[in-house]
């Protein structure tokens, strides 16, 4: 019970009193729905239809009288190689280095304990990050540590160097996307130490970068995996990638992690044994998805409609957005303290969430999420406006 009892707040518990502000907006100026209620942008929860063919995937293996593979079965393992290959430029993944996870929260939560990390071990992530790397290094009772860059840990010592280092790219809040470059110096100093990388790149098909000079194809999120990143060798290195953006499977909990396969086979034991297991159905359905990019670039293209509409509503609010080159948020500041922005969103009956959710050095920014209905987007992005006098 003790690392329960260390663990925090939920945070979004604290957001009850800007949410009932927010839920009371009404303004009978405004036109139908953009003149009342709140617009709930502070989580991001999709809100689109599950895809038909993902649907009936489900519906087909819902006869599942008996337990299903920890390990996944040989043919899924195969399809989440193919789609590394086609849509992250990594040809080179071993099928036997591939995990189902139950969503991507359960396995960033357990991963520590997975990996055998305890009281000792330090567990690095980014300053600014998702909370439940965090969270993953007291549930092992490890020591957590917000790392700004490889040079902040100085010299390498059991205090400082972690057993496992998290990247996240694109980034949970911020949107900002990490280079060929910079993932490869941090796998070269990784080996050096001895210590594991995990890369959470779950937004990498939501990069809203422009195109090259001359290219006619969207940009690529570098993959931790990336040839040009390792070298030619995936030893010490995993990546952790959820459908529940790109696909809608939220409710699903359809994941999986990739990888070194002798991490990968470390992680699977322990799963084996407490019956950490992706449900049948849901295996079935994550290989269908992956088999059927049309509904992918249909969502992007969704979602990218919200963000053209958001993104100039935010700033002429007067907020500046930061980073913001993948994912489904806008990592925005108006250069004082997240809450106080917080407070005026909510007078025009939009809620964010504060940036200190994310780690104290967020403290000044907020994030605003795209995970809503079209007309919940305009609706927020009328009232932004015109609360700035357009």
């Amino acid at each position: 019970m003790t690392a329960v009892l260390r663990l925090p707040d939920f945070p979004w518990d604290s957001l009850a009193p800007l949410k009932e502000r927010a839920s009371a907006f009404a303004d009978a100026d405004l036109p139908g729905a953009s003149g009342r209620g709140i617009v709930d942008l502070s989580v991001g929860t999709p809100v689109d239809a599950t895809p038909q063919v993902v649907r009936d995937a489900l519906a087909s293996a819902s006869d599942a009288p008996g337990y299903p593979l920890t390990y996944g079965t040989a043919d899924l393992r195969e399809a989440v190689a193919a789609w590394f290959a086609a849509r992250r430029g990594v040809p080179d993944v071993d099928p036997s280095g591939v995990l189902p996870t139950i969503g991507s929260k359960e396995l960033v939560a357990w991963l520590p304990v997975l990996l055998g990390l305890g009281p000792g071990d330090v567990v690095g992530f980014p300053r600014v990050a998702y909370p439940t790397y965090d969270v993953g290094a007291r549930l092992a009772g490890a020591t957590p540590l917000p790392v700004d860059s490889l040079t902040s840990l100085g010299p390498p010592t059991a205090a400082t160097t972690p057993k496992l280092l998290w990247l996240n790219t694109p980034g949970n809040p911020t949107g900002k996307v990490l280079g060929v470059e910079h993932l490869a110096k941090v796998v070269v100093w990784a080996r050096e130490h001895g210590v594991v990388v995990a890369s959470d790149e779950c937004y990498a098909e939501l990069d809203w970068r422009p195109r090259e000079a001359g290219s006619t194809e969207p940009p690529t999120t570098p993959s931790i995996l990336d040839p040009r990143v390792t070298g030619g060798s995936h030893e010490g290195l995993l990546c952790v990638y959820s459908l529940s953006k790109q696909s809608n499977l939220a409710g699903y909990r359809a994941a999986f992690v990739v990888g070194d396969p002798a991490v990968v086979g470390r992680v699977l034991e322990v799963r084996k044994h407490a019956g950490m297991i992706v449900p049948w159905p849901v295996q079935r359905a994550l290989l269908a998805a992956l088999g059927d990019v049309a509904h992918v670039e249909e969502q992007k293209a969704r979602y990218a409609a919200r963000r053209a509409v958001l993104l100039p509503a935010v700033e002429a609010f007067g907020l500046r957005v930061d980073d913001s080159e993948a994912g489904l948020y806008l990592w925005a500041t108006a250069g004082e303290d997240g809450r106080e922005t917080l407070a005026r969103l909510a007078e025009v009956g939009v809620l964010a969430a504060p940036g200190d959710f994310y780690g104290a050095a967020g403290r000044r920014h907020v994030r605003i999420a795209l995970t809503a209905p079209d007309e919940r987007i305009a609706a927020a992005a009328t009232r932004l406006e015109r609360a700035a006098g357009r």
